[in-house]
């Protein structure tokens, strides 16, 4: 997994750098088959906010989140992320298992 870490108006700190790449593990314990994982982090004023986007076969995950801290923000978006993750994985599931009764020949 390939992971590129981007501040907008942000200095990314070993500290943030360590958080993401910790909840990021998380997904990676869910799909093991992602690919390239590009997040941005940027504060306007009173507003954090975090997006990421998921190169995995089949298509890309976008996700964003607008919090007052970042951290919060990040456990949120980590949330949402894990979510669709799941819900990627349970359909590329469900798309092969239906997929392969669909073509049986029946004698």
């Amino acid at each position: 997994m390939n992971l590129q870490l981007t501040g907008h108006h942000l200095e990314i700190t070993p500290a943030i750098r360590s958080y993401v790449t910790s909840k990021l593990e998380r997904i990676t314990r869910h799909f093991d088959h992602v690919i390239d994982v590009n997040v941005i982090l940027s504060v306007n004023k009173l507003e954090q906010k975090i997006e990421a986007n998921v190169h995995v076969p089949g298509g890309d995950i976008f996700c964003e989140c607008k919090e007052q801290d970042m951290y919060a923000a990040i456990d949120v978006l980590m949330d949402k992320l894990d979510r669709q993750i799941i819900k990627h994985k349970e359909k590329a599931i469900e798309h092969r298992q239906t997929g392969a009764t669909r073509n049986r020949v029946t004698d």
